[in-house]
């Protein structure tokens, strides 16, 4: 078991590369800036130098781990503030408790001033302090930025997390609706064939359980081969085809698809079935047009049928068309700005037209 995760040693290795830096900044490259001949620097020098890269480690991660998160994410701000101030004060003192524990200003001063007597009392240098304060600023600033931008990336994770929780959810319920929507439909023309030609029905119930094998085990799947969905449409076609009339012209365009082509099972159904529910008539002729093809790993999908009146004693007629409505929000929730679905009426030619378009890349 790997104790850190790819993302979580990087993490570790930017902190690292950060305080080496800052080590390097402060141990090496501001006393090597110093005109200094022959002299050396005491050793209390590094001390010093040495202590305050540690207390501002320190200052950055307890602030970063424990005063931010109880603290300012809180929404306790006015605390915060009085904390981040008495921190400067105690960090400002522990420096001078260190430099007089050390004799630091002592030492410095025979380097720097060797003849000159040192006198204890003399006011510090200002600067100096200026610059320590300003690091403990930085230090407080990164850390607190550092744990701002944690909690954001962590709600960021939780929000998505918790959308494809829903998203899933919503697909599920979707695809339930779908279901018996399908099945109803179908076992209502194979009811109605019954009374026309028996061994027709038979042969109907023979590729509707083909069907309905695919809708028990590729349904379940978030995704299945584009080549199976083609199939599953042509046997739906095909049975259609069972119970209609000569009055009935089909023009059936359907490109056979690479195999590595995935998409989201029974997403076309609802619009075939919309061709045969309202484009069918036992008494006028119709005509219905599906063409699928497919180029490179974009899917361009069309229908049109003539639009007659559902017949008001059958079950359909009492639908609300939640097939199509249950579509367009799938395709909505699995291809967020990969598809494009156009539908209307043509009121000259009385036609009712769907263009779909769907990149599966």
């Amino acid at each position: 078991m790997l104790l850190f995760t790819p993302k979580k040693r990087l993490s570790v290795l930017v902190h690292i590369l950060g305080w080496l830096m800052l080590c390097i900044v402060l141990l090496l490259l501001s006393p090597l800036s110093w005109r200094m001949g022959e002299m050396t620097l005491p050793v209390q020098f590094w001390w010093k130098q040495v202590f305050l890269v540690s207390l501002l480690i320190s200052i950055f991660y307890t602030n970063q781990s424990l005063v931010v998160p109880t603290v300012l994410l809180r929404g306790k701000n006015y605390l915060y503030l009085m904390i981040v101030i008495l921190g400067a004060v105690f960090f400002y003192g522990i420096i001078i408790y260190f430099e007089q524990f050390t004799s630091y200003a002592e030492k410095m001063h025979q380097v720097f001033n060797p003849d000159k007597p040192f006198d204890p009392n003399r006011p510090r240098w200002i600067y100096g302090d200026i610059f320590q304060l300003m690091l403990y600023m930085v230090s407080i600033g990164l850390s607190t930025s550092l744990a701002l931008v944690q909690k954001w990336q962590k709600d960021e994770t939780l929000r998505r997390e918790l959308d494809r929780q829903r998203i899933n959810t919503e697909l599920s319920y979707l695809k339930a609706q779908i279901n018996p929507h399908f099945f109803f439909n179908t076992l209502n023309n194979i009811y109605a064939l019954t009374n026309l030609d028996v061994k027709k029905a038979q042969e109907a119930l023979l590729k509707l359980s083909r069907m309905m094998r695919y809708v028990l085990y590729e349904n379940q799947k978030n995704e299945t081969l584009l080549t199976k969905e083609v199939k599953f449409i042509e046997d739906y076609i095909e049975l259609m085809k069972m119970r209609m009339t000569e009055k009935v012209k089909l023009k059936i365009e359907i490109e056979s698809p690479k195999e590595e082509l995935v998409i989201a099972p029974m997403l076309l159904l609802p619009f075939l079935e919309n061709c045969f529910k309202h484009g069918v008539s036992s008494q006028q002729e119709s005509e219905i047009k599906i063409k699928l093809e497919v180029m490179g790993d974009t899917v361009f999908f069309e229908t049109r049928n003539h639009i007659f009146p559902v017949n008001p004693d059958s079950p359909e007629a009492h639908e609300n068309g939640i097939g199509l409505t249950n579509t367009q929000r799938r395709l909505s929730l699995i291809y967020p700005e990969k598809h494009r679905l156009k539908f209307g009426k043509d009121e000259a030619k009385q036609e009712y037209w769907v263009n779909l378009t769907i990149n599966l890349s």
